[in-house]
């Protein structure tokens, strides 16, 4: 482990934050095909995600499961979005909690006061991030390396109060997978399994699966 007095929580979340995997700055768009799996009902339609990153899908009729798509759509290419180090996080410090076997665990002071961050080895394996008035704290257990940056692969979600910083939702499990697609060396997620305990208390999964992608020209 760093010694904690030579560790400079910015610098290092800096380069962790670089370390992601994003999208060109021109990307335009992509389309393909999409198909949700939920309690043994399958689900099956078209998508089309523009450069405003508002997903479109066609060919299923069930708003909810429109909505779900979109959802996971819209999440992913949330995260791909090029955004320059300083123009994100100028406006905030970053301040050593503890440095661990897992990682140094840092919180935000300034604009995003209450935010936490985990890294290690140039890493982001810890979130806490308030969001929409909601706290969101995200575990990641292993990465995908694309050669141009990394991606989360394995990893875990679940909302906070922010008021009790109790849980408010159950524990969400993801599994992704993701795809090369065009000359680009674009990488686009092909599936994504989340399971979960339903009321009932019972596992229950869904699956995303994104097929025949193609960039938008």
């Amino acid at each position: 482990m760093v010694n904690s007095k030579e560790i400079n929580c910015k610098e290092i979340f800096r380069k962790a934050y670089e370390n992601r995997y994003t999208w060109n700055i021109d990307f335009k768009g992509y389309q393909g095909k999409c198909t949700f799996e939920i309690n043994n009902n399958i689900y099956k339609g078209n998508f089309l995600l523009g450069k405003d990153f508002k997903p479109h899908i066609q060919h299923i009729e069930d708003e909810k499961i429109i909505k779900s798509i979109s959802s996971q759509l819209f999440e992913v290419c949330i995260h791909r979005v090029k955004r320059e180090f300083k123009s994100a996080h100028s406006e905030n410090n970053f301040n050593l909690i503890k440095n661990s076997e897992s990682g140094i665990e840092m919180a935000v002071s300034g604009k995003n006061k209450g935010d936490k961050y985990r890294v290690k080895n140039n890493l982001i394996n810890m979130v806490y991030r308030k969001i929409h008035g909601t706290i969101i704290e995200i575990f990641v257990e292993e990465f995908f390396d694309t050669g141009k940056g990394y991606l989360s692969k394995k990893y875990t979600s679940q909302q906070i109060n922010p008021d009790t910083l109790k849980a408010n939702s159950q524990k969400l499990e993801y599994k992704d997978e993701f795809k090369n697609i065009g000359v680009s060396n674009y990488w686009f997620l092909h599936s994504r399994t989340i399971k979960y305990l339903n009321q009932n208390l019972e596992e229950e999964t869904q699956k995303f699966v994104f097929q025949d992608m193609c960039l938008l020209k």
